[in-house]
């Protein structure tokens, strides 16, 4: 197994990955990321994936930029030519992202008919190749995220396979979705929920592997479920579509139970600090929906909340929408705390 030595980020990289955001595609765009950071100030936070080829050819800054105050914040790329993603990964590390992530779990036909995402399970070489040459060209760590197997091959046989053939090329932290990718039956949605969760699986995974940095995904959706699985032995958590939709829950108090840190804001004091970054936005002529779209879910579960989403799903598309549709929406939230 190659020899890498740990330096001082990738220390401070694998204590934020104790608890880390799943890249979403659609969803976890920069405007999330800001609003996820205003929660947590320690999670680590995921892009959504961008292709290789995208960022070889493509709108780097609309592709790539990033406000500073996201880190700890890593990239995930797809693809599967290790050429295109050592180039795409120099770039990257250019924009200052603190990881670069390499994906291995996606489902949807699209990254099949590209020869990346979850197939890539069944070419765990052609992974090996594609992380080395990423690693060569990178001056931040490079990572994985997985799933245990894809169609009919045996997890138990193929993930350890996997983990060994990768790691030898000096990947040494993995996020793992215990689930099995179907690639051929299920849609990309069923693919989140259908086939059944192997939690033991990645437990005995890093029972074979203890110098690998191991995280755990898929189906987690409560903050306590994170800690027990911290305690268990596991070195970290990553929350996918709980974390979008019911993000205060999740990353509210990440700070204080997972990383020791002080209590995180309030739900108030979180809308207050995104106001600076949306006057901005506004400012240079975005639009308040699309960064309301991913703040919807701040009050689930509080008197109020079907009025605060409400209110920003009617209104804050509209053309000139601003800051006054935040305070509307929190009219009905307000009323009922008072």
């Amino acid at each position: 197994m190659a020899e890498v030595t740990t330096t001082a980020g990738q220390t401070a990289l694998r204590h934020a990955a104790r608890l880390s955001v799943a890249p979403m595609m659609d969803w976890t765009d920069r405007h999330c990321r800001v609003f996820h950071r205003q929660i947590s100030q320690k999670a680590l936070l995921y892009t959504e994936m961008v292709t290789a080829p995208a960022v070889i050819h493509g709108d780097r800054d609309r592709l790539l930029g990033f406000d500073a105050g996201e880190h700890p914040v890593a990239l995930q790329l797809g693809g599967s030519d290790p050429a295109d993603l050592a180039r795409a990964t120099r770039i990257a590390a250019e924009y200052g992202y603190d990881e670069i992530n390499l994906n291995v779990g996606c489902p949807s036909d699209r990254v099949q008919s590209g020869c990346f995402g979850a197939v890539l399970m069944e070419r765990p070489a052609l992974v090996a190749d594609c992380v080395a040459a990423m690693i060569a060209g990178s001056p931040v760590e490079v990572t994985v995220k997985c799933r245990i197997g894809v169609d009919d091959q045996v997890p138990e046989e193929v993930l350890p396979a996997f983990l060994q053939t990768v790691s030898a090329a000096g990947v040494r932290r993995f996020a793992i979705h215990a689930r099995k990718a179907w690639l051929q039956g299920l849609s990309p949605k069923e693919n989140r929920d259908v086939p059944p969760l192997d939690y033991p699986l990645v437990h005995r995974m890093k029972a074979a592997f203890p110098d690998l940095h191991i995280s755990v995904n898929g189906g987690i959706a409560r903050l306590d479920q994170a800690v027990a699985f911290l305690e268990s032995g596991l070195d970290g958590v990553m929350i996918g579509r709980a974390a979008y939709h019911e993000p205060y829950e999740v990353l509210g108090r990440a700070d204080a139970v997972i990383f020791g840190g002080p209590e995180g804001p309030d739900r108030f004091e979180v809308i207050d600090r995104m106001r600076p970054y949306i006057a901005a936005h506004l400012a240079a002529g975005g639009r308040l929906h699309q960064i309301t779209r991913h703040m919807l879910g701040l009050f689930h579960g509080q008197p109020g909340a079907r009025g605060w989403r409400r209110i920003l799903s009617e209104r804050a598309n509209a053309p000139g929408a601003g800051l006054e549709v935040i305070d509307a929406a929190l009219a009905p939230v307000r009323a009922e705390a008072a």
